[in-house]
């Protein structure tokens, strides 16, 4: 059974330092089973400036089960699927201890975007590419990046009337655009999903 009360503080602890790591943690729904979690870029890397949403999902062993994540944003990465956002990191998996939390599972993805472990890839293609040719691998990376890890300059309206203009509902364009945290590619996929 998952332990609420610690995710409460989890969901917390997150939410007191989030303007200083730029980390953010948030529920998608009431139960506290699904959430969404946000890393920014790392400096100095080709996904600087960046800002990658992660659905996580929280197993009822939680936590001594570690919690499913996944890239939901598009990333170019030897250790992310680039199909799927799956991620290669041992602390998802058999490294898992419950004395971390889902913050030092974030700030560990966001170390894995800095330090890719191409030896131990997700993505043959992107590993392949990143030892071959790592010009390319950083320029097919950082355009990623712009196209689907920046914010937009248009405002929520406009992201609004945009989708509606596709053929969506209003109600749930502006429900699903909260969700994603207004990011209008994010919330595209989500709509066209179902």
């Amino acid at each position: 059974m998952i332990d609420f009360g610690r995710v409460q503080k989890e969901l917390q602890e997150c939410g007191r330092d989030s303007e200083a790591s730029g980390i953010k943690v948030s529920p998608v729904s009431d139960n506290l089973t699904r959430l969404v979690g946000t890393i920014p870029g790392p400096l100095g890397t080709p996904y600087e400036g960046g800002s990658f949403q992660i659905d996580i999902s929280l197993p009822d062993a939680y936590p001594f089960q570690p919690p499913k994540m996944q890239f939901a944003t598009k990333v170019w990465h030897p250790n992310i699927s680039s199909q799927s956002g799956a991620i290669c990191l041992d602390i998802l998996k058999e490294q898992w201890s419950p004395a971390l939390t889902l913050k030092t599972a974030l700030l560990s993805i966001q170390a894995l975007l800095s330090a890719p472990e191409p030896d131990d890839p997700q993505d043959a293609v992107v590993a392949q590419q990143y030892l071959r040719d790592y010009q390319t691998f950083v320029g097919t990376a950082r355009y990623w990046t712009e196209t689907f890890a920046k914010k937009s300059d248009l405002g929520i309206e406009e992201k609004v009337q945009q989708l509606v203009e596709m053929g969506f509902p209003e109600a749930l364009v502006r429900t699903t655009l909260q969700a994603v945290g207004g990011d209008e590619n994010l919330a595209l996929e989500k709509l066209c999903s179902g």
